[in-house]
């Protein structure tokens, strides 16, 4: 076939008038000289009677826009009108040929509108968390009051009890303290979404934080006699520049759910230099002034039972977890997905691989330069 016959055969007003984009050719001083048939739709008019209207009346400042949207070589979002006044908006491109302006305009009013209502409910639930934060003390007192009580009555404190009331107070303490564990960890989410969440950068050592955040564990690992093991080989410093207590958090978060996922076998944490092509692909907030070891990498991999495809779905996201029915679930994403919010707003990144009945490794990557004065 002979392309060019095939093309010197087209009309390119006609394909102008035709096009699925509002176009209109508009002169220096505003005056509409010429639109095709989109535009009369977008303007709920005819052709004929949008040619010689001020383009100013059809666009707000639309000469300006028009330049700029030219100067800038890109497209511009702004408001429009119809003929009859109506509002909506517009993404608009602009070209000049001599002493015209040849403007493409597209209704992006919907779009518009889903990322006000997006922008909305950001905010929204950015208060909502910023509300559970500062009341997290009236909401977990008078739990931790059940269970401080059912643990004085069952010590004895108020007396003798029967054996059948002191079951009845032991599932009262059991409960209450599960419930507890779970509003913590749902105000711990809560915080790390919220505008509270900031991080006091200041060195510390690495090492000691991990040591430290295993400690504090050694009583559940010891009752399902769980080794753990460091490697430590490839850290070349072991003062790091960061929060380090949200990254004593974050860590707690991750061995906490590797310890759940692990009934027997072991858990190793290994702290390393990510690969630059790791970097790049992990999606973590990074200059073109980093290297590999503007980060580290901390790895936790444990011979658990592994987590299911079914079970890595919306992993990190609480909210997706709501219409699962183990509560186990729920938990789980809200210890990982206050980790992994943490992390990323933090300017780092984190993943997670698993296999059933072959364990699971969270992979953390965070920044660790001093930040520049």
């Amino acid at each position: 076939m002979n392309f060019t016959n095939l093309f010197s055969n087209i009309n390119p007003r006609e394909v102008i008038k035709n096009l699925p984009d509002a176009v209109l050719v508009v002169d220096f001083d505003g005056q509409v000289i010429w639109v095709n048939n989109k535009a009369a739709v977008i303007f709920e008019s005819n052709t004929k009677d949008l040619k010689g209207l001020n383009f100013d009346e059809l666009v707000a400042n639309g000469l300006e826009m028009a330049e700029k949207s030219y100067s800038k070589r890109s497209s511009v979002v702004t408001g429009a009108f119809t003929v009859e006044g109506k509002e909506f908006f517009i993404e608009m491109n602009s070209k000049k040929y001599v002493d015209q302006y040849f403007i493409t305009i597209r209704d992006v009013t919907a779009m518009t509108n889903v990322l006000a209502i997006a922008e909305k409910t950001g905010r929204l639930n950015k208060e909502k968390n910023l509300m559970l934060v500062k009341l997290s003390n009236e909401i977990k007192s008078p739990i931790q009051s059940i269970i401080g009580f059912s643990q004085a009555l069952l010590d004895g404190l108020g007396g003798e009890i029967s054996d059948k009331q002191n079951k009845y107070v032991r599932i009262i303490n059991k409960n209450s303290t599960e419930l507890l564990y779970f509003m913590e960890k749902f105000l711990e989410f809560a915080k790390a979404e919220s505008s509270l969440f900031s991080c006091d950068v200041q060195p510390f050592d690495i090492i000691n934080a991990i040591q430290s955040v295993v400690r504090n564990n050694e009583s559940v690992l010891s009752s399902k006699n769980l080794i753990v093991s460091y490697d430590f080989d490839e850290l070349l410093k072991k003062t790091i520049y960061n929060d380090e207590n949200d990254v004593k958090i974050i860590l707690q978060n991750v061995l906490e759910t590797s310890i759940k996922l692990t009934d027997a076998g072991s858990i190793t944490i290994k702290v390393d230099y990510p690969e630059a092509d790791v970097i790049e692909k992990s999606g973590v907030k990074h200059t073109k002034n980093d290297t590999s070891d503007s980060y580290i990498r901390i790895t936790i991999s444990d011979t658990g039972i592994g987590l299911s495809e079914i079970e890595m779905e919306g992993l990190f996201e609480p909210y997706t977890q709501l219409d699962k029915i183990h509560k186990k679930t729920i938990v789980r994403s809200l210890t990982l997905g206050t980790a992994y919010t943490m992390v990323k707003r933090m300017g780092g990144a984190m993943w997670v691989n698993s296999e059933v009945m072959k364990g699971s490794s969270f992979y953390i990557v965070l920044p660790i330069e001093k930040p520049a004065s």
